[in-house]
């Protein structure tokens, strides 16, 4: 299998362990070892204390799995299957899908949403959201692209690297739509829990279909990144059954410590989203101060849902030069338009994490100093 280099990837490899100020990241202040246990007690301690360093079930830890499932309305642990979240990607598009089939893609995306497809030779279409005062994703959009031809419908809501979500109208609509034209959902579910009104929050899709394939995980709402664990959530008995065959060529299984880490980091949920709503809602405040003091420069308009936004630069300005500068200059990194294959002048921001008032200031010193 050949596959194209992952942009966004190999940028972060370049430069998100040297660069002082991360202003980019997608997942949310990360907890830490003793954060996490503090807030755990009773069988769930006990499970970490004894907890021996072998393999585990491939599927997935029963009680993680269990305990996956209150995050759903009807999903079962028998129809969980816990893996790596990038590892979920590559499993489901390798076996749901084959040489030549259509494939339909929200865009801007996470690159493997759709390379690995691509990789697969099938042929991509991108469903875009138009820019009217904000990101805004429009089915009647979709209903022009979509047919009988299109294999698999990928979807990412709320959105990366946007900040956009649907309505659950919008929804529905979208599972009409598929289900008329036999087509897959893979939703990816990563930045759920998210939402800024938890009255906006949609229903997983693997809720709302058995055609669909859900991947959610601990690494961006739950602050957990560094355990590595998400999941797929499936109705459809013989998908899974071809999931666990294949991910005898993955990971085999997945960390031990990771998985108990994981149902603790579920059990404390509430704690930990209330934590990281918090942040989130500050930040979106001095994101808002920010970019009111710099009209001339950017083109700002907050985000629906989710700890990343997508703003405009101005021209004659080019957002990937100025990405470039800016990291260069002030140590400050955000993610230039390259890394998603886009020509269009915005970038991502980050602000889900407890240093972005020091990488604020760095931004405004730059600016200050006269690019």
């Amino acid at each position: 299998m050949r596959i194209d280099p992952f942009k966004l990837e190999r940028y972060f490899a370049r430069y998100e362990f040297t660069a002082p100020y991360l202003l980019s990241s997608s997942d949310c202040e990360p907890l830490d070892l003793n954060e996490l246990l503090s807030m755990i007690h009773g069988e769930t301690m006990k499970m970490w204390n004894i907890l021996k360093l072998g393999y585990t079930e491939s599927q997935g830890h029963p009680e993680l799995r269990s305990e996956i499932t209150q995050l759903y309305q009807s999903i079962q642990p028998e129809q969980v299957m816990v893996c790596v979240p990038e590892e979920g990607i590559f499993i489901a598009m390798n076996n749901l899908l084959q040489e030549k089939d259509e494939v339909i893609t929200t865009f801007p995306a996470y690159q493997s949403l759709y390379e690995v497809a691509r990789s697969l030779g099938c042929r991509i279409k991108y469903w875009k959201p138009r820019y009217e005062k904000g990101w805004h994703f429009k089915v009647e959009d979709l209903e022009k692209m979509i047919s009988s031809n299109t294999r698999l419908l990928v979807i990412n809501f709320p959105h990366n690297p946007t900040g956009a979500t649907i309505t659950p109208k919008q929804q529905e609509e979208i599972v009409d739509l598929a289900h008329t034209y036999d087509t897959i959902i893979f939703s990816d579910e990563m930045y759920r829990y998210l939402e800024y009104d938890e009255a906006t929050r949609l229903p997983s899709m693997a809720d709302k279909s058995e055609q669909a394939v859900t991947l959610c995980g601990m690494s961006k709402s739950f602050a957990l990144a560094g355990l590595r664990i998400g999941w797929l959530s499936v109705k459809n008995t013989d998908w899974l059954r071809q999931f666990m065959k294949f991910k005898d060529y993955t990971t085999i299984c997945n960390s031990a410590p990771s998985e108990v880490l994981a149902l603790m980091g579920l059990k404390a949920r509430d704690k930990i989203l209330r934590r990281n709503h918090d942040i989130i809602h500050t930040n979106l405040a001095r994101l808002n101060d920010f970019f009111d003091r710099h009209t001339s420069i950017f083109g700002w308009f907050p985000p629906k849902a989710g700890p990343v936004a997508f703003p405009r630069l101005h021209e004659p300005l080019d957002a990937n030069d100025f990405c470039r500068d800016l990291l260069e200059k002030k140590g400050v990194m955000l993610l230039p338009p390259e890394v998603y294959d886009m020509k269009a002048n915005h970038f991502r921001i980050g602000f889900a994490r407890k240093n972005l008032p020091e990488a604020l200031e760095k931004v405004d010193e730059y600016l200050n100093e006269g690019y």
